[in-house]
Formats: C-alpha cells, structure tokens, sequence
C-alpha cells in the first residue's frame, strides 16, 4: 500500500502544468494513468464537528442507530416503490418513516397546484444572488407544503462543458464561480425552509449520450479529467451548496476517469467527505448503482429507487466483512442525521402527491409565487440587439404576432408528469411545440398554466384606450407579408432540449428561414427567442431589419407577462449572457467540447483535455471573437464606471491553509475568509432607472490559468443619474489554484490582475493585487 501512494503522489505531482512534458507528451491527456482514480478509503465517519446543530443531530442518530437490528439498518439504506419518485426505508417501531423524494430543481415535477419556475440557466442569467435565494425559498416552501423531505436539485452537473448539453438549463452556467452562486444561494434558500436540497449531480456528468450503460454498446461514457480541472471547475460551484449546508448530494450516472460515480471512491470519500467535509448522505441517481460491495465502500450512503444491489445482498456483506458495520452505522447516520438537522421531525406535514388513479389530499402550494416568477422571468431576459431604440415599445398600435413560440403548446399533457414532452418526444424539438417554459425529462415542471407571450401582448393592447390592434401567425414559416400599418412584428421561436439526449445543432432551418421571412416584409423585426442554452444566430442577426433581439432564456409559467414588462418598458432588461454565443458551433472548441463523445466503443472515453478552458475561457485563450460574449447585455439606460480601489483587509496569505484547522462542512473554513475588498462607482447616465450588473475578473499567477476568471458580480438598481459604490469581497478561494502536488488549495506569490466591467470582454476598470 506504502508504494502505490507513492505511486499515486508521483502520478499527481506529474499533473503539474509543465511536467508531462518532460515524459514526452503534450498534455495531460496523453498521460499513461489518464483516466484513472488514486482510491481513498475507508469513508470518514461524520459525527455533525461542523457545528452544533449537526453535532446535536449525529447525537440523536446514533441513539437511534444503537437500537436499531442489522436488517433495520440495511432497509434504511435503500428505496421502496411508495408514494413520492423516490421513497427511503422505514422502521416503524422506531418511529422512523420513509423519507419522500422528489424533482425537479425548477418546480414539483407531475404534481397538482404547484409552480413551474424558471429553469436553473435562467435564474443563472440574473446575476442576482438575492433572488437566486428567494427562488430557493419559493422552492423550499412548495416542496414543504407537499411535505415531501428531499428536493432533488440544484444543478451544477452538468456546468455546460459541451456546447450542445441535453441538459445544461437545469444547470446554472458554463462558469464555476457564477453557478457556485447560484448553487449557494438556492440550496440555503431550500433548506431555511426545513427541505433537503440534493445538489446534484456530483460529478462530471457534462454529456446525455451514453451516460448509462448501454444494451448492445457497452459500459457509460467515462468522463475523464485532472485533478486540478476537477476541483477549479467541476467540484468549485458545489463547494458553494456544502458551504451552504447542503444535506444531501446526488451521485451522476456515468464514469469519472472510469470509475462509477457511486463507486468512485477519490469523489465521494475524498473530494467530498474528507476535503469538503460533508455531513450529509449521497444518494445515488435513479438506477445509477452499479455494484454493491464497492459503491458502499467508496461512500455511496442511499440507492435509489429500490434495493439496487443492497437489501438482503449488502445484510449478507456486513455480516461477511466485506462492508464494516461502522460504515452502515455511518449510512444510516448521514440520512437521519441530515433528517433531524433540518427539524423535520417537528410538525412536517405528510406527503400529499398527485395520483391520476387514487383518490388523494390536494394541497395548493403555490401561494403568490406567480410574482416572483414573473420578476425572475424578467430579470433573466437578456437584450442582445436594439438598433434605433426599437425597445422598448412605446404605445403601439398595431402588431403583427409571428412564430410557434408565441401560443402555448396545443397538447402538452401526454404524459402529466413531464409537460411538454421529455424523452418521449422523437427527440424532443418539434416544430410547433409551443411556448417554452421549461425543458424536458425529469428535470422539467409542471405548470398550473401558461400564461403565453400572445395572451400578455394581448392583455397589454387591449388594455389600451383606444384598444391596440393585432394580425398573427403562429405556425407558417413563410407568413404573409406584414401589414405595413404594423408598428412592429414580433416573432417567436425556441431552441429545446431535454434529459436523455444531446442536441445535435445550435440553431434550426425552419427557425432561422422564419425570421428572415419575415423581416423580408417587415423593417422593425423583433426576435424572442426561448432557449434552453446556447443558441446561434448568425442566419439574421446582422438582417438591418431585425432591430431588436431577448434572449428570453427559460422562464416559467409567467413567461409572457415576464417579457411583455420588458418589452413595454416598465423592467429594463438586466440579464446577462450566462454562456458565449459564438458565431459558429466550432468556435467552441474540439468535437467532443461542441457535442461531447460519441463514441460507439465498448468503454467510451470522453477527455476533458481542454482542462479550465471552456466557453469565454476558451475564447479568450484562443482569441476567437464570439457573437455575444460571457455575461453580456444590453439595457434601455447607460451606465458610467469609476476608478478601481483595492483595500486589503489583513487575512492570512500563507501559501496553504493552515492543516491543523479542523475541516468543516464546506472545506477548509479559511478558504471562504475575505482578504481583499474591491469597491468601484457606478453611475446611471441614461434616462431611466435601471439595473446595472458589474462583474470582476480575476487575473491568477498561474501558468496554464485562464487569462480572466469571474469572480464577483453584483446586480444594482440605479435611478436615473444616481451613483453607487458596488463592494467586491475576495476570498482565499477565489484567489487559489488547486495544487496537484499538495493537494490542497495554494495562493501564488505574484501580482493578481484585476479587472471590472459590464461583461468578460468590455472592461471598465482594472488594478492589481501583489502578494509577496
């Protein structure tokens, strides 16, 4: 054992940014040991050291634990069929009940009288940690209300490696630090309402292709990657929800580095037990177990949604040795541990979930939700293009009404718990799928209704004294030229995408054939475009007759009042780019990073050999000049920016952080201490009150770093000629580079760039940090 850590010490060390090229190759992924995992056992027991409520929860769970029989144990570490998607095991003279699990990270999915929320790329396109809290609360507070206990999200897996993601819109942008905002601020938002949030999946889990093993193909897709691009880019914004107190986390289906996430021992025993220090219990996603002896030692603590290869098989293990019983007493502990932590053993109400064949207690969660949505609709719609101010509309008169987005979908109720469709849909993009309001498969909503961007146009025109007027088409791809009366056409198209499956292209002929239709006949031509991710736009972008373009992103049952305040003035659009729109799909990088691995190998091998570089990190190094670039948007006002002042606030700017600091839920508490302030002015110059979103980017001493990282942003409202100070906090993390060799989080000695501005290519500002 003794030499194969040493081994492994040398196989890590040699993942240092300059050493594999002294063994003859030109990058990591090229390595001999590419593509495997050190193994990390056995699973640190937790005893709730994180703080006193953890503390006082381990307590009780292992009172309980201790009158427990091995059996009991066992059936508390599996799924039973029941009411909720997923159900955990009981022990009825115990008075433990099974613990309800349910999705989606956007609304309860296939539930009556609950709200369909933005989707996670949405609420990612606000830039606002304020109501990326309250959209977690919201949530929090409807799955309380169906008293289900364990609320599966949210999403950081997949980040939004591959450009053409099935599911990158449950997940909260391509950039760690943006997504680890997010991640943060939803799981404390879900869970200061007595939810457990499962942020999920943990980890790598960037593909749809091949992410199960497949009859007739062979195993899943093995996501390999570094340690170091694991940790800066991948594990980085779950750090955010295990800071935030994350009770449970979800284990992802495919392979890392070709080892099974529920069995992979470096993720779940090292990465995030021992360094992240977590307290809760894994869980693992539906069906995703694939071993028993070895998922229960790597730290697998709950399989879902039945026994899996545990129950009598796991009962058997311990009673043979193969799995200590201080590893299933630690199980067991983790969940009711996790249970007790969040109080849900006071007054929680029963579940109460839908059943389209028993009768059954109909709870209506959905209180005033509808305005939250609407806000975070509208804070998350983004404003690439408006030529001559052709937004926002002032008191039109007449408009013409084009595109299948614009009505809401004719039949979106084949299937009740996936509206819309999902993995059933022939691949989910239809041309006449209505209105997107969320995407497909288990992370998608289930509305109580749609309110479509046609009904609030016509709301709003109606409204009007005298009323406006309206001609529309929804479903022609070549509609009949515009009345020339018209102030405005607006057309409406959508880019879906769904669990399951990979998009295959970023854009589509009938869409785009759509908008140059009609700007042929119509010389103010607005575009809303719904997208569940990337979206290209090359084919009428530059049209001069299309004026103005909304990404209106994914944004829930409120969809068409979101939008119609923004296109009537009453919101100026704030939302920023939460990807990079790039001029054509290879600008994104390699095949693999544009549509992920595709292979038909027995034992697919997808490299992450692009390491920190994905989206507007790889642009910049590759000096590609996108569409649209990372954190961009437009407003109806104008904003001015001050000088840079950088105060430094004494922390400790030792090389590592202090090893004989206990580690907590989170990691190493000095990696979250502020060490350095960064302030600037803003001032609204324009003639309307306004968000305005400042982002800071941090230059790291780093070679083989990406020449700016974000690492603030702030969401402001500035009345019109006002000005504000904007406060940037740094801390040791956000100036850290994960070291290989240490294994541990390393602040480098040198001079730190830092830069602010309106998006990750238009600096307003810049300064230095040099740490000596």
């Amino acid at each position: 054992m003794k030499v194969y850590r040493s081994l492994v010490s040398l196989l890590l060390a040699l993942e240092s940014c300059s050493a594999y090229n002294a063994w003859g190759y030109t990058n990591q992924s090229e390595l001999p040991y590419y593509g495997q995992v050190p193994p990390v056992y056995p699973t640190p027991v937790r005893n709730g050291s994180s703080n006193s409520e953890w503390a006082a929860a381990y307590t009780r769970a292992y009172s309980l634990i201790a009158q427990m029989t091995l059996e009991e144990k066992v059936n508390v570490t599996r799924g039973f069929t029941g009411t909720c998607v997923g159900n955990s095991g009981s022990v009825p003279r115990l008075g433990i009940n099974p613990l309800c699990l349910a999705d989606a990270p956007d609304g309860i999915r296939g539930q009556e009288f609950v709200s369909s929320f933005p989707a996670g790329i949405h609420i990612a396109a606000t830039f606002d940690r304020d109501l990326m809290y309250q959209y977690g609360a919201a949530l929090g507070e409807e799955y309380r209300g169906k008293g289900i206990n364990i609320a599966l999200g949210p999403v950081a897996g997949p980040l939004g490696r591959v450009a053409t993601g099935g599911r990158n819109w449950e997940g909260l942008s391509a950039d760690p630090y943006l997504a680890g905002a997010g991640m943060g601020m939803i799981t404390k938002g879900i869970q200061d309402k007595g939810v457990i949030a499962t942020p999920k999946h943990f980890l790598l889990n960037e593909q749809e292709w091949r992410r199960r093993p497949t009859l007739g193909l062979g195993e899943a897709v093995s996501s390999n990657a570094d340690d170091r691009t694991i940790h800066e880019m991948y594990a980085f914004p779950f750090m955010d929800a295990i800071k935030a107190g994350a009770a449970s986390v979800m284990s992802s289906y495919q392979r890392i580095n070709n080892s099974y996430s529920s069995q992979n021992s470096k993720l779940l025993n090292g990465i995030l037990k021992t360094e992240l220090g977590f307290e809760g219990f894994v869980v693992s996603d539906w069906d995703g177990q694939y071993t028993g002896i070895a998922s229960a030692n790597a730290g697998l603590d709950l399989v879902m949604p039945d026994a899996g290869f545990w129950g009598g098989n796991l009962t058997d293990a311990v009673r043979n040795g193969s799995v200590s019983e201080v590893r299933l007493n630690d199980m067991v502990a983790r969940q009711l541990a996790a249970f007790y932590v969040l109080g849900q053993d006071r007054s929680y109400p029963p579940p109460s979930i839908y059943s389209s064949t028993q009768k059954h207690l109909a709870v209506n969660v959905q209180s005033n939700h509808k305005s939250l949505i609407a806000e975070i609709g509208a804070a998350g719609t983004v404003l690439v293009k408006n030529v001559n101010n052709a937004l926002p509309l002032r008191n039109p008169q007449f408009l013409n009404i084009y595109g299948y987005d614009a009505q809401t979908s004719p039949s979106p109720w084949s299937n009740p718990s996936r509206y819309g469709g999902g993995y059933e849909v022939n691949f989910g993009w239809k041309t006449f799928n209505g209105t997107l309001v969320t995407g497909g498969g288990s992370g998608g909503s289930t509305p109580p209704y749609v309110v479509s961007p046609f009904q609030a146009i016509q709301e709003r025109m109606t409204a009007q004294n005298p009323p406006g007027m309206l001609r529309w088409d929804f479903y022609s791809g070549n509609p009949s030229p515009a009345y020339v009366n018209a102030d405005a056409c607006l057309v409406f198209i959508n880019a879906y995408a769904s669990e399951s499956f990979d998009r295959v292209i970023l854009t589509d002929e009938f869409s785009d054939d759509l908008v140059n239709n009609v700007a042929a006949n119509c010389s103010n031509t607005i575009v809303v475009l719904h997208s569940t991710g990337i979206r290209l736009v090359e084919a009428w972008i530059d049209n001069p007759n299309v004026t103005a373009v909304l990404f209106a992103g994914v944004p829930g049952q409120e969809s068409g009042h979101s939008l119609t305040s923004v296109l009537w003035g009453e919101v100026s659009p704030s939302g920023r780019l939460p990807y990079t729109v790039a001029k054509q799909q290879s600008d994104y990088g390699s095949p693999e990073v544009v549509n992920g691995s595709v292979s038909l190998d027995a034992f697919p091998q997808s490299n992450f050999a692009e390491g920190l570089f994905i989206d507007y990190r790889h642009f910049d190094r590759e000096s590609i000049t996108p569409r649209f670039e990372f954190g961009f948007g437009l407003s109806y006002s104008t904003f001015s920016y001050g000088k840079i002042g950088v105060s430094d606030l004494g922390g400790n700017l030792n090389e590592f952080p202090d090893p004989q600091v206990p580690i907590v839920q989170g990691g190493h508490p000095w990696l979250w201490q502020a060490l350095y302030n960064v302030s600037i002015s803003l001032t609204n110059t324009g003639p309307q009150d306004a968000h305005e979103v400042p982002q800071l980017y941090v230059t790291v001493p780093e070679p083989g770093t990406p020449v700016r990282q974000l690492r603030g942003f702030e969401r402001v409202l500035l009345k019109a000629g006002e000005t504000k100070t904007v406060v940037f906090s740094l801390t040791r993390r956000d100036l850290s580079v994960w070291g290989v060799v240490a294994q541990d989080w390393k602040i480098n000695r040198g001079t730190y760039g830092i830069v602010v501005g309106s998006s990750s290519r238009n600096m307003k500002a810049n300064a230095t940090i040099h740490i000596a």
